[in-house]
């Protein structure tokens, strides 16, 4: 029996959708950084790590948002076939904004020290679970296309970021990635994009990390 295609499995991925696993890949990294630093954060007070969560808060809201307003109808117009695994996912990103108001409401300064170890353990069990859902559906759908019309289509998607979110994307989705993924992912970007992100970006991302690897 063959292997499933899953982000947790890069190897299992053609090349060309390494950039949409390598957000799912971050995403899941993020959730587990959350739900470790969730006891130091409410001994200390959240600060600055309520800032880093609403920087990765707006990644997956835009991330899940242009795949329910553009990438999915775009593969229902190539496959029709995608229509009612199109329309749970889309449920389960419902679920998903339920989950991330908890972590929200657990990382304000009135909510007091208790509810972000639970917020944030939930919140990761949520995605993990759509991820895994979402991956098993769209992956061997992405493998219906040719490389070069599923590279146009995702590009496409990536104009559809807010600049914060755009300029967050590169830093975060290389921190600790495969080398391999890194320069397939990067082949793909603009040359400006692609320097600013192992310079100036990854400096301003790296310093936002802090708040949840170190929290003072």
């Amino acid at each position: 029996m063959s292997t499933p295609m899953s982000s947790e499995r890069l190897d299992t991925l053609p090349g060309h959708f390494h950039g949409f696993a390598l957000m799912h890949v971050a995403m899941r990294r993020d959730a587990h950084r959350l739900t470790a630093a969730a006891p130091r954060l409410t001994a200390r007070g959240a600060g600055p790590a309520g800032q880093w969560w609403q920087r990765l808060r707006d990644v997956i809201d835009w991330h899940h948002r242009s795949e329910d307003d553009f990438l999915w109808p775009e593969l229902l117009r190539k496959l029709p076939q995608f229509r009612p695994q199109a329309e749970q996912l889309a449920g389960d990103h419902t679920e998903l904004d339920r989950a991330m108001d908890q972590v929200t409401a657990a990382l304000t300064p009135a909510a007091g020290p208790a509810g972000l170890s639970g917020a944030a353990a939930h919140f990761g069990q949520v995605l993990s679970d759509h991820l895994a859902d979402e991956e098993k559906t769209v992956f061997p759908l992405f493998a219906q296309l040719p490389a070069r019309e599923y590279l146009a289509l995702e590009q496409r998607l990536v104009r559809t970021a807010p600049p914060g979110v755009l300029t967050y994307l590169p830093p975060w989705m290389f921190d600790g990635a495969d080398r391999r993924s890194v320069d397939l992912v990067a082949a793909t970007m603009p040359p400006p994009v692609r320097l600013l992100g192992r310079t100036v970006l990854r400096r301003r991302y790296e310093r936002g990390l802090g708040a949840v690897l170190d929290p003072r």
